[in-house]
């Protein structure tokens, strides 16, 4: 049984446009299926706007599903209320993109490490400042550095403290938006490797959104490639970068930099914008900007079909 199982998942949002306040919906999410498996990392691609972070904030409840099941070690989280719910945030956690927006600047580290124990009523008062103390050590920070507050620290640092606030509860599930896009080259590689050693160490799960393919071949098991709120690729990371089925797929794996400056690379260049989500096209939500479209492409859905064995695309020229 996987540990998150995600079906026909959706989140719609509606707007407002215009003078008169005409009703628009926006499709962020729309019919995205996936699972995890225990210890395992799903990597999330696609391009800014592709519904990579509403995804993961609808697996959480953070934003409520339009529609859709969620199930968490076989439990549907849809129908939890907020006790149950509350019970899940143990085990269910996540990293957010920017950590100097996601710490309260008022707060000392060690406020904020032990807010989620004292929340959760876990432990006394002398047993939290121990866990918290132990925490921070494996995280790489100092005993003495827990009274500072979050400016006093560089973003490597506050990131790390943002990973060990997310493993306070022991989760099993950690859903880490964009954890490493806010950081510099040297200072990614760090935090990528400790979350690597965490995992190991705790048996972690880890959903690793993120738009750098470089970064998410290095940390993921397996990855989804999204486009316009819809998953249009998912495999193994070997199968996905070595032998890409979906066209959009082919075309962000050709942007890689390759290390022999000897070596020449085909460059697949994009033509258009993304679409918008509130208004996608018609058919297959990449036909209006792929190399390989035809007539049916602006007719037909096309499913995500599984292509070669453990290897699922959504298009129909493949």
């Amino acid at each position: 049984m996987a540990l998150l199982e995600v079906t026909n998942l959706k989140q719609h949002f509606i707007i407002k446009k215009g003078f008169l306040g005409e009703k628009t919906t926006v499709k962020a999410v729309d019919g995205v299926s996936l699972f995890i498996e225990e210890g395992q990392t799903l990597g999330i691609v696609g391009e800014s706007g592709c519904g990579k972070s509403s995804l993961g904030r609808s697996i959480l409840r953070l934003a409520e599903p339009t529609e859709g099941s969620i199930k968490f070690k076989g439990e549907e989280v849809t129908d939890m209320n907020a006790k149950q719910m509350k019970e899940l945030r143990k085990e269910m956690q996540i990293v957010f993109q920017d950590p100097y927006a996601s710490l309260n600047p008022r707060n000392t580290v060690r406020q904020i490490l032990e807010a989620p124990l004292a929340i959760h009523n876990i432990g006394s008062r002398k047993e939290r400042r121990e866990k918290v103390e132990l925490l921070v050590e494996k995280i790489g920070l100092r005993k003495d550095q827990l009274n500072n507050y979050p400016h006093e620290f560089s973003g490597g640092q506050r990131q790390r403290i943002g990973i060990a606030r997310a493993l306070m509860l022991e989760p099993r599930l950690i859903i880490a938006d964009e954890p490493v896009s806010a950081l510099d080259v040297s200072v990614q590689s760090q935090v990528l490797n400790l979350m690597l050693e965490l995992q190991q160490e705790m048996n972690l799960s880890y959903m690793f959104i993120s738009h750098d393919l470089s970064v998410v071949q290095h940390i993921s098991d397996k990855v989804a490639v999204m486009y316009l709120g819809k998953v249009v690729e998912i495999s193994d990371v070997e199968k996905v970068y070595s032998d890409p089925k979906h066209p959009y797929t082919r075309a962000l794996l050709s942007a890689l930099p390759v290390p022999d400056p000897t070596q020449k690379k085909e460059r697949i260049i994009l033509q258009g914008d993304l679409p918008s989500p509130s208004n996608p096209p018609s058919g297959c939500p990449f036909h209006t900007r792929c190399p390989m479209a035809t007539k049916e492409c602006a007719e037909i859905v096309p499913p995500l079909e599984e292509k070669t064995p453990g290897h699922f695309a959504a298009c129909i020229h493949t």
